[in-house]
């Protein structure tokens, strides 16, 4: 028998006859062969051996489904090292033979979910490498295991198109291209979990869908879609998942809309007819998290108000608005303590108010209250007691934040004191419009919690301060708590829904690892199909089939 020296020496000899054969290499089938059995030797022959079948690839096309497997082989070798050779290799075989892209960018997407660090760099270098070669058709690898494969496996690949793919330049992400991502995004968005949903929307972000009022309008009615605002909700309306998938979607829509171009109407009325009548607003959320819920409804709704058309029945809507309102803005107790500065949900508050002066426009009648003289000096008794504890507010909080040293300006404490003033004073100014007969509705608000000049062109999402509610001797605390997790709408957190509409595999799938479950961290288990068999060899181009399970539409 041959020892490992002589073989590997035969290698460099085989290499050399098909190096030198030039026109009449197809006449040397023989060689190649014992290249692609090569991959069963030493650790120094798979390694050349994956490095010459990718050399020679283009001249064999009979041997075309021999070799594949031979460098998959390699791709699934217990050594490391050997399997990073490989799959840097891989994109050799479809450099000048373009049909087997598909499928080799299948293998690639599986490849992804590897725990080894390095191996995952050099996964991301040949998938954006075959790109370069055949975009569309690693897409097509990339898009059929995000339709087959398991959780982990479709959460990677959606975060591969998004951060690596879409990013490679337009010399690779052509016009038709673009157009292929979104053909299949939306396909895929029929089927998809909360955080696939999420990825899909980031993924179209960077398309030209952005770049448009025409595209904006695609998005919107994407978000829309999935909102799944048509449906007759019924007592289903203030359960937690109709709350969470409605502020999501609003959510993704928001950097779309516009005033007088993309329209939030159909949001607006579904937040006032569904979501905004007392018996099911008083029913959203539960316990302590009833609060967060309400008050990231509410900011969603705030901001989305501004882009909203023509109403129908705009009164109903205004009605709904007010009785939340009245909520949130007490009557002042009989035996109310002058010197004493009444406690409020400033955050509710504001939102509301901001709502209604929005959409007041609509139905200045309403808020006339012409016929009940009684309803009219309820709200202004209500007004002015919310103006006297804003006041209270306001002094206190610009003591606080007056002459402070540059560091202390700067700090998380102060700036949720900045922010607090901004809440109070914004509901002042509100205050002090809907306070005339008829109201008036002059003032322009900038919402407190969002940045100013960053309502954006669909090119990033919205800059939000975080929530903020009073405790006493007008403090302000952040209402994100100890960690300051976020608490904006939209961005509190990525809902998992518990059952229903939704996969069961979602449920117990947490994307902030990375998406790693389910995957092996060693060895070349994360390499592995469902079924623990090697790779999916002949999944390319397919629809429907693998492990993904359903997910149903989010």
């Amino acid at each position: 028998m041959d020892s490992s020296g002589d073989r590997i020496e035969k290698l460099y000899k085989n290499y050399e006859i098909l190096t030198d054969a030039k026109d009449k290499i197809g006449e040397h089938e023989l060689e190649y062969r014992e290249i692609l059995d090569a991959v069963k030797g030493s650790a120094k022959e798979k390694r050349l051996a994956s490095q010459f079948i990718g050399k020679f690839f283009k001249h064999f096309p009979s041997l075309a489904e021999l070799a594949i497997d031979r460098q998959l082989d390699l791709c699934e070798d217990e050594d490391a090292q050997i399997r990073k050779q490989a799959i840097k290799d891989l994109p050799q075989l479809c450099k000048e033979s373009k049909e087997h892209t598909p499928k080799i960018g299948d293998i690639l997407a599986q490849l992804l979910i590897t725990e080894d660090v390095t191996e995952l760099q050099q996964v991301h270098l040949s998938l954006l490498t075959l790109a370069k070669f055949n975009a569309i058709g690693t897409l097509t690898g990339i898009f059929s295991q995000i339709v087959s494969g398991d959780e982990p496996t479709r959460y990677r690949n959606f975060q591969f198109i998004l951060n690596k793919l879409m990013k490679i330049g337009p010399e690779v992400i052509t016009n038709e291209v673009e157009d292929f991502v979104i053909a299949e995004i939306k396909k895929i968005l029929l089927d998809v979990s909360a955080d696939e949903f999420h990825l899909c929307m980031s993924i179209l972000n960077q398309t030209k869908l952005s770049k448009t009022v025409t595209g904006h309008a695609e998005l919107v009615a994407i978000a829309t879609e999935q909102a799944d605002l048509d449906a007759d909700l019924g007592a289903l309306a203030s359960d937690d998942e109709t709350v969470e998938r409605f502020i999501q979607c609003a959510s993704e829509a928001l950097p779309y809309f516009s005033q007088s171009q993309v329209e939030s109407t159909q949001f607006i009325k579904f937040m006032c007819e569904k979501l905004l009548p007392l018996n099911v607003w008083n029913l959203i959320g539960a316990g302590e998290e009833q609060h967060t819920t309400q008050l990231r409804l509410l900011k969603v709704f705030a901001e989305m108000c501004a882009f909203c058309g023509s109403l129908e029945k705009p009164a109903e809507k205004v009605e709904a608005i007010y009785n939340v309102l009245l909520e949130f803005m007490p009557l002042p107790p009989l035996d109310a303590d002058m010197n004493e500065t009444p406690s409020f949900q400033f955050s509710h508050a504001e939102c509301l108010l901001y709502a209604l002066h929005i959409l007041g426009k609509q139905a200045v009648e309403y808020l006339s209250f012409p016929n009940e003289p009684g309803k009219l000096k309820d709200f202004r008794s209500r007004l002015q007691y919310l103006a006297r504890g804003t006041q209270g507010y306001i002094k206190k909080l610009q003591e606080a934040v007056k002459g402070k040293p540059t560091d202390e300006k700067n700090s998380d404490e102060n700036q949720i004191r900045v922010t607090a003033l901004k809440t109070t004073s914004n509901i002042s100014t509100l205050i002090r419009d809907l306070f005339h007969t008829p109201p008036s509705f002059k003032s322009i608000i900038h919402l407190s919690w969002v940045a100013l000049n960053t309502k954006t062109d669909g090119k990033s999402p919205n800059k939000r301060h975080a929530a903020i509610t009073f405790g006493e001797n007008g403090k302000s605390n952040d209402s994100r708590g100890p960690k300051h997790s976020k608490s904006s709408s939209g961005t509190q957190k990525v809902y998992t829904p518990p059952s229903g509409k939704y996969s069961a595999k979602v449920q117990n799938y947490v994307p902030k690892n990375g998406g790693s479950n389910g995957g092996s961290s060693s060895g070349n288990g994360a390499r592995r199909s469902a079924g623990g068999s090697g790779f999916r060899r002949n999944n390319y181009g397919g629809r429907g089939g693998g492990g993904g399970g359903s997910r149903r539409r989010y």
